[in-house]
């Protein structure tokens, strides 16, 4: 836990962008275009049915998760399996409630999103993948505070984003 709380908390750095372009698959990308219609261009985000909607519908809050790289590679032991996670971002920053509460904006590459309200704590293939312990501790009430498990947010400017770019916090 100590080094996940020495996360940057203003100016982090993309580590991964991945993206789901069918159910169980993953793609690594060496860039990504995010839209303000289709979350990170070629992923499903846009055709997966949503139970926080009434109708069922894709969440517009939840077009774009991220995770604390810090937090996946404690789960996952090995990089290779970080796509498992089934997050589209994967970041070196302090994704807390307290640092970036919903609304923040964050800048990427030249796309900028926003944190959304809507929670991110994993699923049925997320246990499957890294175990009931790593469900339980992300899920934990500290857990939820640090967003152990990632966050939602949605593309407020269009953009391209890459690996090893800077994530920055913006003003308020």
């Amino acid at each position: 836990m100590d080094d996940i709380r020495k996360a940057p908390t203003t100016v982090g750095r993309v580590d991964l962008i991945v993206r789901r372009p069918a159910l169980g698959e993953r793609e690594v990308l060496e860039e990504g275009l995010l839209s303000l219609d289709d979350g990170l261009i070629g992923d499903t985000w846009n055709a997966r049915p949503s139970r926080r909607t009434e109708d069922g519908s894709p969440h517009p809050d939840m077009q774009l998760n991220l995770v604390m790289s810090r937090v996946v590679g404690l789960i996952a032991q090995e990089t290779e399996r970080w796509p498992l996670a089934g997050d589209q971002l994967y970041v070196d920053l302090d994704l807390s409630q307290d640092n970036l509460p919903s609304g923040t904006r964050l800048a990427l590459g030249t796309a900028v999103i926003e944190v959304t309200a809507q929670p991110h704590t994993g699923c049925a293939k997320f246990t499957q993948r890294f175990g009931l312990e790593a469900f339980r501790w992300v899920n934990t009430e500290a857990g939820q505070k640090l967003r152990l498990r990632g966050m939602n947010a949605k593309v407020v400017q269009a953009g391209v984003v890459r690996p090893g770019e800077a994530i920055t916090k913006l003003a308020l």
